[in-house]
C-alpha cells in the first residue's frame, strides 16, 4: 500500500524522526506492560500503595505511547506497537515472572524507569535538528518520566533502608 500520509519535511528528517519515535513507542508500550505485569503479581505489606503507584505508571506510559504513535502517523510514518515488535526491539529489562514482593517490585520498576529515561535523553538530542515539534513531545515525555523516576527512587529508598 502506498503511504497515504505525506511528511511535512524532507526524507532524511522523516527517517530520523520516525526511527526515534518508533524506538520511544516500543519502550513506552513495554513500560506499560512491565508496570501491568508488576501490578498483577505484586505481594507484600505495601501492596496497596505500590499497586496504585503502578497504575499511575501504566497511565503515563499509555498516554505518551498514544501521543508518540500519533505523532509518527502525523508525519507519515506508520507506528508499530505490535507485541512481536515490542518484544524484539525493547531496550527495557525483562520483568520477572510470577509473584514479586513489594520491595523487589519497587526496586525493579525503579531500575526500569531509569532505563527508559536513559534511553530517551539521547533521542531528544538527536531529533532536535530534524523536527522541533517532535523534540517538544519527547521533552514533555522526559519531564514526566523523570518525575516518575524520582517518585520510584524515593519509594525504593524506603525499601533499601529496611534491609
Amino acid at each position: 500500500m502506498a503511504t497515504p500520509i505525506t511528511s511535512p519535511f524532507d526524507h532524511g528528517a522523516t527517517e530520523i524522526t520516525g526511527r526515534l519515535l518508533q524506538e520511544t513507542l516500543v519502550d513506552l508500550v513495554d513500560l506499560s506492560l512491565v508496570a501491568k505485569q508488576a501490578h498483577w503479581n505484586l505481594v507484600g505489606k505495601q501492596f496497596r500503595d505500590v499497586h496504585l503507584h503502578l497504575d499511575e505508571l501504566v497511565d503515563l506510559a499509555r498516554e505518551h505511547a498514544d501521543n508518540t504513535a500519533e505523532r509518527a502517523a502525523a508525519i507519515g510514518v506508520s507506528p508499530d506497537g505490535r507485541s512481536r515488535t515490542v518484544g524484539r526491539d525493547t531496550g527495557l529489562p525483562e520483568y520477572p515472572q510470577g509473584y514479586v514482593s513489594d520491595a523487589e517490585t519497587v526496586l525493579t520498576v525503579s531500575r526500569t524507569v531509569d532505563t527508559a529515561v536513559e534511553r530517551l535523553r539521547p533521542r531528544i538530542d538527536q531529533v532536535g535538528k530534524a523536527d522541533p515539534l517532535t523534540e517538544d513531545l519527547l521533552i514533555e515525555l522526559g519531564r514526566e518520566l523523570e518525575k516518575a523516576r524520582w517518585m520510584w527512587q524515593a519509594q525504593a529508598a524506603g525499601f533499601r533502608s529496611e534491609s
